[in-house]
């Protein structure tokens, strides 16, 4: 069997991105400026995970087909990356889990081109990443919530190069 390793790692990745998606989303942060924030970052959330909605599969696939040697290898995929974020955040480290999952897709697809000519994945491509970039990192006055935004860009660039280097 043939496998577009690089297709199951952008699905790993995007159902890595879902899953903080949906962990986060309804967590709602404590200062006044993050939760301007937030509120706008909701908006983007919503349109993120309803794209990620039509192009991956519930939850419960990936688990009831984990003898599949596809679904296996997603599934190792997904735990690298859980594992790298992890080995790279400190336990308790404040980090802002929207501007994350969306600087992993950025670098994913921008950066490094991945699945540029596949048609489900043509909105992620697509995207206006830097509009976002603009908002939340030259147009914010908040310089703690700006250094930890360049964090989580940093924290994506090591995670997705390191991934991108993955062999299954």
């Amino acid at each position: 069997m043939i496998l577009n390793i690089s297709k199951i790692k952008t699905e790993a990745l995007l159902l890595f991105c879902r899953d903080l998606i949906n962990t986060y989303k309804d967590i709602k942060p404590k200062s006044k400026a993050d939760l301007e924030l937030y509120y706008e970052f909701e908006t983007i959330n919503k349109e993120i995970l309803k794209q990620l909605s039509n192009i991956l599969y519930e939850p419960k696939y990936y688990m009831e087909n984990q003898k599949s040697f596809r679904v296996r290898a997603i599934l190792k995929c997904y735990s690298f990356i859980s594992k790298e974020l992890e080995k790279n955040l400190k336990q308790n480290e404040e980090f802002n889990p929207s501007l994350l999952y969306f600087s992993l897709l950025a670098l994913w697809f921008k950066e490094l081109g991945k699945e540029q000519s596949s048609k489900e994945f043509i909105f992620f491509t697509l995207y206006p990443y830097s509009l976002i970039y603009d908002r939340f990192l030259v147009k914010i006055d908040d310089t703690k919530y700006k250094l930890m935004n360049i964090k989580m860009i940093d924290l994506s660039e090591k995670i997705v190069l390191k991934y991108d280097r993955l062999v299954l």
